[in-house]
């Protein structure tokens, strides 16, 4: 007599199980790490962030000669991100270049470049002690040689390029590397 109601209970079950699951493992490994944003605190989450979209991950720092570059970033922030382009920085000291502190470098970030996509938390990205993500960013195209070192990921997590720091961030050929990840 209660078997009707617990047949489609257990199918309830089952099926958001699998739906987790499958949505768990659309998330490239490397990319399932949890930070902070740039000096707010709220979480970001990577692989609810990027999950199925083409990304340009970037290595930042505020006191470089290539930090204009987040102008150029932030322009390919705004005619891609209504395309499903997820652009993330990663502040980092690498290069002994970063501001003094989280608040320094969002102010330069946020206030003096306006930018609005997002930012990380400050982190290593080079060496031993690299957050994971640009452990596995090393192992597939080379570890960054300089602050602004621009990887280019397809929507599956698979790191397709690396554009080092003097390819600005709106030249052709970056350009029309994220218009075929788009297609």
């Amino acid at each position: 007599m209660h078997r009707p109601i617990i047949t489609p209970l257990w199918l309830l079950l089952a099926c958001t199980i699998a739906l987790s699951s499958v949505a768990n493992a659309s998330c490239a490994p490397w990319l399932d790490h949890k930070l902070k944003q740039l000096h707010s605190g709220k979480p970001l989450d990577l692989c609810e962030a990027t999950q199925g979209k083409p990304l340009l991950l970037v290595n930042t720092a505020s006191h470089c000669g290539f930090t204009d570059q987040f102008e150029g970033l932030q322009e390919l922030h705004e005619e891609y991100a209504d395309q499903g382009l997820v652009i993330i920085g990663f502040p980092s000291n690498a290069f002994n270049q970063a501001a003094a502190n989280e608040e320094e470098a969002a102010k330069v970030c946020f206030f003096n470049f306006g930018v609005t996509f997002l930012m990380s938390e400050t982190i290593e990205v080079t060496g031993a002690n690299a957050h994971p993500v640009f452990q596995h960013l090393a192992q597939q195209q080379g570890e960054p040689s300089w602050n602004f070192n621009k990887y280019l990921v397809d929507r599956h997590g698979k790191v397709i390029d690396r554009y080092r720091q003097w390819t600005s961030p709106t030249s052709w050929y970056l350009s029309r590397a994220i218009d075929k990840l788009l297609l």
